[in-house]
């Protein structure tokens, strides 16, 4: 592992992309003990708190865990899926937020990612994701909710739906498309939508989920993303129109 230390690039930096690599390369195996800080600064030929800063960056992406005692020191780490969906949400969340992408740009993303879930989660969803999504059908009829429960409730929907396709990877993928987009859709459409639609294209889902119908599954979430397009439509043209 090397750096070059007349890149401008900080030093820290290179320092954690060089273990990076090295760990995607396969030369680090999980739960490999990295060398020390002390050996770690003879290597690289830098000062210990540069290094220090380094192990930071690579803790904060769950690349290496730290473990205190005689046996401790700095280990790669074993990724899995759940302890990366929050970077994932966190990435797509801000994309959405500081207007990298646009509705319908986000829109047509989220629903192509779901509509590839739906033939495996016909095939595969067990009978939990489809109590889950019942559950959610059900809570979200009920009078009274708020718009901000209706909304976790539609997000928990669509999860189930995801998940229901028994692949982690998609699942991770999905977890911005979903967990991210999603809220922020609801956001802007939330004042025009009507919940008995959402409500009754929900139950279409669930049912032709349990029929295993994967092709009305896909005709369903095209029903959905159109209607969704179209409030976002209705949204912005009653905000150009003059009070």
């Amino acid at each position: 592992m090397r750096i070059d230390p007349q890149s401008p690039a900080d030093l820290s930096a290179q320092i954690a992309q060089a273990i990076r690599d090295a760990i995607i390369s396969g030369r680090l195996i999980v739960n490999q003990r990295l060398p020390s800080e002390a050996e770690l600064a003879d290597q690289f030929q830098v000062s210990r708190p540069t290094v220090r800063e380094a192990l930071k960056r690579l803790a904060a992406q769950s690349l290496i865990r730290t473990q205190r005692g005689a046996s401790g020191g700095a280990f790669v780490n074993r990724l899995n899926f759940e302890d990366l969906y929050s970077q994932q949400i966190t990435t797509s969340t801000l994309l959405l937020s500081m207007n990298a992408v646009s509705f319908d740009t986000a829109c047509e993303a989220r629903y192509a990612l779901e509509r590839a879930c739906a033939p495996l989660s016909a095939q595969r969803r067990t009978a939990d994701h489809l109590a889950t999504m019942r559950a959610e059908i059900f809570r979200q009829s009920q009078p009274g909710l708020t718009d901000e429960a209706f909304c976790a409730s539609d997000v928990a929907f669509h999860r189930a739906l995801v998940d229901g396709a028994g692949n982690p990877v998609l699942s991770y993928q999905l977890a911005g498309a979903v967990e991210a987009m999603q809220p922020l859709m609801n956001m802007i459409t939330f004042t025009a939508r009507s919940r008995e639609e959402i409500i009754a294209l929900h139950s279409d889902i669930a049912d032709a989920l349990e029929a295993r119908d994967a092709g009305t599954v896909d005709a369903v979430l095209v029903k959905l993303e159109l209607y969704t397009r179209q409030l976002a439509q209705d949204v912005a043209e009653r905000k150009r129109k003059p009070a």
